[in-house]
């Protein structure tokens, strides 16, 4: 006995030729609209991460509770939206990636203690599964001409999300010795101390952007390719290739450029410049070489700098745009607050600023003398 089974739907067919059910032309594109949309979705929150660590210093280390409640939200929508699945059976997560932020927890390694708060070093994460010795290393690079301290440990996959490790060997290589100093940690004494799991909780479809979670507690931000803008801000913590990383950011600019930038209003801390200050702590901050500048509508600017006793440098006044990425400014009224009052100083100063680069987070501008000024928005507007 035949059983004929009739399915009637408006969006599933047949071809005609292979009898073989199809997705109607309309399906397809709903579909194809949600997937974009979604990796819209995905892409803006990556961009909500990167943009919430501008301005980080040590990796995490020294960020307020502000920074680090945007830094944790931004995480946990990623990790909510998920990404790559299974990823550590994609080949994405394979190859070098930066450490661009972590937490750090009591129960943190003692390598991590010592060396991943400090910004003059750059740590990475090395992950090869594929391969006849499967491993995960975490490197820390003193700097070019030094050399690096290589810790490894032998991985194996536990399951979509899970790698398993153990650290079973680790060496120092300085550029100034023929040969590896091994690194003074018994691993093979250590027992299960050397042993530990690290989950991948996000891993970007671009393959660009990675958090992991390990047994200890520990969040991990890393990316494979740091954006010019993160690449200045690590250069400026380190103090290391400081004007390659303003060059390359601003030649990066001039090439996309959509729009002229301007001195855009908000509360921008200066975090480095090409002058060396003089001996004169007044002259410093009426020139703008510490502190907090602040612009407002109306073409007003003002810098505050923090003093002791809670005393505070004052100094305002105006700009007028003079021509493409060029402002007149004249500051003329410098006073020392504290509290409700003021005592007035005999400061003024004109100069000519041109904004060399400037997005939501960073700008960098150049003064009188050729000098040049990054500062960072610190205000809560963007």
């Amino acid at each position: 006995m035949a059983l004929t089974l009739r399915v009637v739907n408006a969006n599933i067919g047949f071809d005609s030729s292979t009898r073989s059910p199809f997705v109607s032309p309309r399906k397809r594109f709903v579909i194809r609209c949600s997937q974009v949309q979604q990796l819209s979705i995905t892409q803006e929150s990556e961009n909500s991460l990167i943009e919430a660590l501008v301005g980080i210093q040590g990796r995490g280390r020294s960020s307020s509770p502000n920074q680090l409640n945007a830094i944790q939200r931004a995480i946990q929508v990623l990790e909510t939206l998920g990404g790559v699945s299974d990823p550590t059976n994609s080949s994405l997560i394979e190859g070098r990636w930066q450490l661009i932020f972590t937490t750090r927890p009591g129960t943190a390694s003692p390598i991590q203690r010592t060396f991943v708060g400090v910004d003059f070093f750059s740590v990475f994460q090395e992950v090869y599964l594929r391969t006849n010795d499967p491993r995960v290393c975490n490197i820390v690079s003193f700097s070019d001409a030094i050399g690096e301290l290589k810790v490894e440990a032998a991985a194996s996959i536990k399951d979509g999300k899970r790698i398993l490790f153990r650290f079973d060997r680790a060496a120092f290589s300085f550029k100034f010795l023929p040969f590896k100093v091994p690194y003074p940690v018994p691993f093979k004494l250590l027992g299960d101390e050397a042993k530990g799991w690290l989950d991948t909780t996000y891993l970007s479809h671009s393959g660009n952007l990675r958090i992991s979670r390990g047994n200890k507690g520990t969040t991990f931000v890393l990316q494979k390719q740091t954006q010019p803008r993160q690449k200045l801000l690590t250069a400026i913590s380190s103090g290391v290739r400081v004007a390659e990383a303003i060059d390359e950011l601003i030649s990066l600019s001039k090439k996309s450029e959509d729009k002229e930038p301007e001195l855009e209003e908000g509360e921008w801390q200066m975090i480095w410049n090409s002058q060396t200050e003089t001996d004169s702590w007044f002259e410093n901050a009426a020139n703008g070489l510490m502190g907090k500048q602040i612009i407002g509508k109306n073409g007003l600017i003002k810098y505050v700098v923090e003093t002791l006793f809670g005393l505070k440098f004052s100094m305002t006044g105006n700009f007028v745009k003079s021509g493409p990425k060029m402002y007149e400014v004249t500051m003329d009224d410098a006073a020392i607050i504290g509290g409700p009052f003021g005592y007035p100083l005999d400061f003024a100063k004109k100069f000519i600023l041109e904004i060399l680069f400037s997005d939501e987070k960073v700008r960098i501008s150049r003064g009188d003398d050729e000098v040049i000024f990054v500062h960072v928005r610190t205000d809560a507007s963007r």
